[in-house]
């Protein structure tokens, strides 16, 4: 049987039940077969090198249905941009508080307050939209010092809402797209983040050259690296 990227199949080989979900994925860039749990789509994503390995990575996954149904069973669960929620900004706790009438989100409190107008979904797209702005403003920043650092020339960036990748870089038209639930998570996280994408620009692999690189810009990455991966799937989980 030939599988195609971006295919959906599920996890049991029977196709019985409603079960979990396999999502192909083929990255030219993948040095091996993995699976990895995307929280917010609850799916499990399975990526190959190729449109031909995709075979032998279903087959991998489904010996690892047992993890995959756990860790799919555990992920974080939605939490809604409502008024008395607490979520998170630069590794903060920030309150949502609401006011009268339909003026946009602003911090206060000194950053540990988020007040905005609007109701409902409306109030919601507030919150979001003052969140992408932190997250705009302080990515640019961190990737401008590591450009610097690297002497590299500037790249057009941009924030986006992706489903599980924090972020993604082009070398060949020098463009880095960031999600912006990052700005919920430490300083440090979000610096490596900016690295992680800049180191790409030398390297556009996850060779030891490349990791290399990103230990020059930011020092021992794991713990951040590590941060994510634990933490990562309560982020994607805010505002859904």
């Amino acid at each position: 049987m030939a599988y195609r990227n971006d295919q959906r199949l599920p996890l049991d080989e029977s196709g019985v039940g409603s079960g979990p979900v396999l999502r192909l994925s083929v990255n030219p860039r993948a040095r091996r077969l993995s699976v990895r749990i995307d929280a917010r789509a609850g799916e499990a994503v399975v990526i190959a090198p190729t449109e031909r390995g995709l075979i032998q990575a279903v087959a991998f996954a489904r010996t690892k249905a047992v993890w995959i149904s756990q860790r799919l069973a555990v992920r974080p669960k939605g939490r809604p941009l409502e008024p008395g929620q607490v979520i998170s900004l630069r590794g903060r706790p920030v309150r949502l508080e609401a006011v009268p009438g339909a003026g946009a989100a602003r911090l206060v409190e000194e950053g540990a307050v988020i007040r905005s107008g609007g109701e409902g979904e409306a109030y919601a797209r507030r919150v979001e939209n003052l969140l992408k702005r932190e997250a705009r403003d302080t990515l640019l920043e961190r990737t401008d010092h590591h450009l610097r650092a690297l002497g590299q020339k500037p790249v057009k960036m941009s924030i986006a809402d992706t489903r599980s990748r924090w972020g993604s870089c082009s070398p060949h038209n020098r463009t880095i797209r960031y999600s912006w639930r990052v700005i919920m998570a430490p300083p440090p996280v979000i610096d490596y983040l900016a690295a992680h994408e800049v180191a790409h620009l030398v390297h556009a692999d996850h060779s030891p050259a490349y990791w290399s690189v990103v230990e020059r810009l930011v020092g021992d990455h794991k713990p951040w690296r590590k941060w994510l991966k634990d933490y990562g799937g309560a982020l994607h989980a805010v505002g859904r």
